[in-house]
C-alpha cells in the first residue's frame, strides 16, 4: 500500500525555474527509500512540496491518504521531517524542546514516550543541557528527536549524516531501521552511497528535477551493475597483444594486471573465449578474481548518461 503518492507534480519557482518536472512517485508503507543525485537536482524541493512546506505549481500529493495541500493539518501530523540545516533553541534543554514540539502537532503529554525517544537516540543524559552546549551529531539526534516527537508514520530525512563522523553514521543507520522495524516509512535524501546501499529497500535517482528511475535495490545492481574479471599476470605486459584488442580489456600501468569488464546478466559473458585467447597469445595469469559494481559507480554512470 502506498502511504505517498505523488502525481504529475511541477514546481516553477518565480522567475521561471522549474525545479520539479512530471514526478511521479509512490513510497510504500514501512520501506526505506532513499532518493539519490547530485547538488541542485531537486531532492530538498520534494521533500519540501511533499511536507507541505512549499505549494506545487501543479499535481497532487497524497500522505496517508490526505491530500499535503486541501488536508494539509492531517497530512502534516503524519510527517516527521529532520532537515538538513540544523536548526534548534539554542538555549532551551533537550527535554523541553522535544516536548514542545510534540505540543505543535496538539499531542497531549507523554513524559514516557518522550523519554523512550531520547534513550533510543542516546539523549537521555543530555536531557537536561541546553542545545547550545551540544556537539553537531548530538544537535542532529536532536532534530531527528524533535521529529518523532508527535508519533509520526512518515520519517523525512534530509541528508541525515552529513558532517558527522563514522561512528554516529552507523548509530543513525541501526535506528533508522528500528523504526522501520516499529513500521515508521522513511524516506532519506543523502550525497553518501554506501548509506542507501547498507539501508534502502528502494532507490529513486532524480536530476535536474526529473526522477531518472525507482528501483528495488538488489534489481538496480542487477540491471545495471558490471562486473569486473581481474587477472594477474605472472609477467608484465608492455601493451595489449592485438589479438585481443577487440575485447573489453584494461592494462594495468605496470603491465601486471588485465581488467575485463562484462554484464553479468548476460549469458554469454566472453570469459572462456578470453581465457582461450590468453592461452593463444602465451599470457599466464597467476590469480583472477571478480567484482559486482558498486551503487556509486551505477549511480555515477547513470547521472553520466543523462548529462
Amino acid at each position: 500500500m502506498s502511504i505517498i503518492s505523488v502525481k504529475n507534480l511541477h514546481k516553477t519557482y518565480e522567475g521561471g525555474f522549474q525545479a520539479l518536472r512530471n514526478i511521479n512517485l509512490n513510497i510504500e508503507e514501512g520501506e526505506i527509500f532513499a532518493l539519490l543525485g547530485p547538488n541542485g537536482a531537486g531532492k530538498t524541493t520534494l521533500i519540501s512540496v511533499i511536507c507541505g512546506i512549499i505549494n506545487p505549481t501543479e499535481g497532487d500529493v497524497m500522505a496517508d491518504g490526505h491530500n499535503i495541500v486541501g488536508q494539509f493539518r492531517e497530512a502534516r501530523s503524519k510527517i516527521g521531517l529532520v532537515p538538513q540545516e540544523l536548526s534548534t533553541d539554542a538555549f532551551e534543554s533537550v527535554w523541553a524542546t522535544v516536548n514542545f514540539s510534540r505540543g505543535l502537532f496538539g499531542k497531549p503529554k507523554n513524559p514516557e514516550y518522550v523519554e523512550k525517544v531520547l534513550r533510543d537516540l542516546s539523549l537521555w543524559d543530555k536531557r537536561n543541557n541546553r542545545i547550545m552546549e551540544l556537539s553537531g551529531g548530538m544537535k542532529r539526534r536532536v532534530m531527528i528527536a524533535k521529529a518523532l516527537s508527535h508519533e509520526p508514520k512518515i520519517l523525512f530525512l534530509d541528508e541525515p549524516t552529513a558532517g558527522v563522523d563514522v561512528e554516529l553514521r552507523r548509530d543513525m543507520w541501526k535506528m533508522v531501521s528500528g523504526l522501520r522495524e516499529q513500521g515508521v516509512t522513511i524516506i532519506l535524501t543523502t550525497h553518501y552511497i554506501e548509506e542507501a546501499e547498507e539501508m534502502a529497500d528502494r532507490i529513486g535517482v532524480i536530476r535536474k528535477g526529473e526522477i531518472l528511475l525507482v528501483e528495488e535495490k538488489a534489481t538496480l545492481m542487477e540491471r545495471l551493475g558490471n562486473k569486473q574479471l581481474f587477472l594477474q599476470l605472472q609477467q608484465p605486459l608492455s601493451d595489449i597483444p592485438q589479438s585481443l584488442t577487440d575485447m573489453p580489456l584494461i592494462l594495468s600501468d605496470d603491465g601486471l594486471q588485465l581488467t575485463y569488464t562484462y554484464d553479468a546478466q548476460h549469458e554469454h559473458t566472453g570469459i572462456a573465449e578470453l581465457l582461450r585467447a590468453l592461452g593463444d597469445a602465451g599470457i599466464d595469469f597467476k590469480d583472477l578474481r571478480s567484482e559486482q559494481s558498486s551503487l556509486e559507480e551505477i549511480f555515477v554512470d547513470l547521472v553520466r548518461a543523462e548529462s
